[in-house]
C-alpha cells in the first residue's frame, strides 16, 4: 500500500457546504425579517466566495471575512446591520447543518477497512465544523480532525500541513494524500509540502490554476479505484 494517511478535505469533498449554507441563510434572513431571501442568496453567494478566495491570499483577515460579510450583504440591499450579530446568529445556524453527500459513509468505510488512516483537514471555524461533522455521523470515521482555526494557520500553507504532520504518530509525507476538491486550498497546499494530492472533481471542471494533482478523479468510486492501482 503507497499510501497510509489519507488527509479528506470536508466542504464539497465529504460535506455537502451548498445545502447546510443555503437552509443557514435562509433561517437567518428570515430571522432578519427579510422578504425576497433568495435575492439575498443571490448576492451573499459568489460575494462569500471571493471573500475565502481573498482569504487564501493574505488579503484579508479570517476576522475580517466573518464580521463584515453580512454587513456588507444588507448594505447592499440599502441596509445598516451589525456584521458581527449576523455573523453569530450565521453560525448558529449552520453549526446545526450536517448534510454530506449520498455514499460518503460507504467511501469511508471502506477506506478503513482496508487499513488507511483517515484524518480531516479543514479550513473553518471550529465549533462549526464540530457541529456539522457530529450532526453528520461521520466523525468518528477519523482518527483526527484538524481545524485551521485551530492550528492558527489554514490551507494552503505549508505550515498548516507541518503542524498536522507533527501530531499524527509516524506521520511520513511520502505515504500521505491529499484529498479535496479546491485546486488552490487542497492541492495547492499539498503542493507547498510536496505531500501528493487527489483532486475530487464531480463537475469535471477545467484546471486553469497553477496548481498541479497527482491524480483526478470524478467520483468516489474513481476515487476507490485510485488507490486500488496503487
Amino acid at each position: 500500500m503507497k499510501y497510509k494517511f489519507l488527509l479528506f478535505d470536508l466542504d464539497h469533498t465529504l460535506l455537502d457546504f451548498d445545502a447546510a449554507e443555503d437552509i443557514a441563510l435562509s433561517q437567518l434572513l428570515k430571522e432578519e425579517g427579510v422578504v425576497d431571501i433568495q435575492a439575498y442568496k443571490d448576492y451573499y453567494v459568489p460575494m462569500n466566495k471571493a471573500l475565502w478566495k481573498d482569504l487564501e491570499q493574505k488579503k484579508i483577515t479570517k476576522a475580517e471575512l466573518i464580521n463584515t460579510r453580512f454587513a456588507k450583504l444588507f448594505a447592499h440591499f440599502g441596509i445598516e446591520k451589525d456584521g458581527s450579530y449576523l455573523a453569530e446568529r450565521y453560525q448558529f445556524f449552520l453549526s446545526k447543518q450536517g448534510q454530506i453527500f449520498p455514499g460518503v459513509e460507504d467511501l469511508l468505510k471502506k477506506l478503513i477497512s482496508k487499513g488507511y488512516e483517515l484524518y480531516a483537514a479543514t479550513n473553518g471555524i471550529t465549533y462549526i465544523q464540530t457541529g456539522r461533522l457530529e450532526k453528520s455521523g461521520i466523525a468518528p470515521f477519523f482518527k483526527e480532525i484538524f481545524i485551521s482555526e485551530q492550528l492558527h494557520t489554514q490551507k494552503p500553507d505549508a505550515e498548516f500541513y507541518k503542524k498536522i504532520g507533527a501530531c499524527i504518530p509516524n506521520f511520513d509525507k511520502n505515504h500521505a494524500l491529499m484529498i479535496g476538491d479546491s485546486l488552490s486550498a487542497d492541492i495547492q497546499g499539498g503542493n507547498n509540502v510536496d505531500i501528493d494530492t487527489i483532486w475530487y472533481n464531480p463537475h469535471h471542471l477545467e484546471n486553469k490554476t497553477q496548481a498541479q494533482p497527482t491524480y483526478e478523479v470524478h467520483s468516489y468510486k474513481d476515487l476507490l479505484n485510485c488507490l486500488g492501482e496503487l
